[in-house]
């Protein structure tokens, strides 16, 4: 358990210090993904990025497993 929870905290640090490159590729900003913007407020879901985020992390897994 000690090693799941170190290697998501090193991923989330990589993804973290890797974002301003990963915002200008395109992540964030897809179709599908849901900004609603008014004056006051802003509100942001990125379905299709998750989407997109989780396919690729199941495949990594899958791959290592094998």
């Amino acid at each position: 358990m000690t090693r799941i929870l170190v290697t998501l905290g090193v991923i989330s640090i990589v993804v973290g210090l890797a974002w301003p490159w990963l915002v200008k590729l395109g992540f964030g900003r897809l179709p599908g993904d849901i900004v609603v913007d008014r004056e006051n407020f802003r509100f942001y879901f990125p379905i299709t990025t998750m989407i997109l985020i989780s396919l690729v992390l199941s495949l990594i897994v899958w791959l290592f497993r094998k």
